[in-house]
């Protein structure tokens, strides 16, 4: 009886935590005006069938991703989105919510087949608009995978005034990369 408690207790606490961080992504992941669904056809074709798909990874799973990056998770919820053309995936979209200095910000990366960046877009920037990385710096990490050097300041180049927010994309780069390698 005690048992059956204990794990009542904490499936409930596990679909508190659920609700919760839902809660606090929701606002960023569904930002007004921004049409996911476009962005990923724009850029993985537009006759692509999409499959959205929210994923709880295991603590293995986790662990595994965070081995790779080189760097901590901060959920074990992911966002993920399938573009299929017919039986074949030809990308993968994974939206990372992250805190660039005070306030979170939404990030999409798209991911060919192979493991490469082939795009990024960024849904939600909650500080202020100085301190987003322009288009043409994003650009730098498209065709990146997972072993390439992926480091502001070493092998990605810094933005001056926004030394954070590039660390924020290029981290959230290697977190999607290692989710697509997991």
């Amino acid at each position: 009886v005690v048992m059956k408690k204990i794990h009542s207790l904490s499936v409930l606490a596990s679909f508190f935590k659920i609700s919760f961080i839902g809660l606090i992504l929701s606002p960023l992941l569904y930002v007004k005006g921004v049409d996911i669904e476009s962005i990923i056809k724009g850029e993985c074709g537009s006759s692509v069938i999409l499959i959205k798909k929210s994923i709880l990874l295991t603590q293995k799973e986790a662990k595994a991703i965070e081995a790779k990056a080189h760097m901590k998770l901060h959920s074990k919820i992911i966002r993920l989105y399938l573009a299929n053309r017919g039986e074949k995936i030809v990308c993968y979209g994974v939206i990372l919510s992250r805190t660039v200095r005070t306030k979170k910000s939404a990030v999409l990366y798209m991911i060919d087949p192979r493991g490469r960046i082939k795009a990024i877009e960024i849904l939600a920037f909650s500080e202020p608009p100085e301190f987003k990385p322009k288009e043409k710096w994003i650009k730098t990490l498209k065709g990146k995978k997972i072993n390439d050097p992926l480091r502001v300041n070493r092998d990605i180049p810094t933005i001056s005034g926004a030394t954070l927010s590039a660390r924020n994309v290029t981290e959230g780069a290697r977190l999607a990369l290692a989710i697509f390698d997991i």
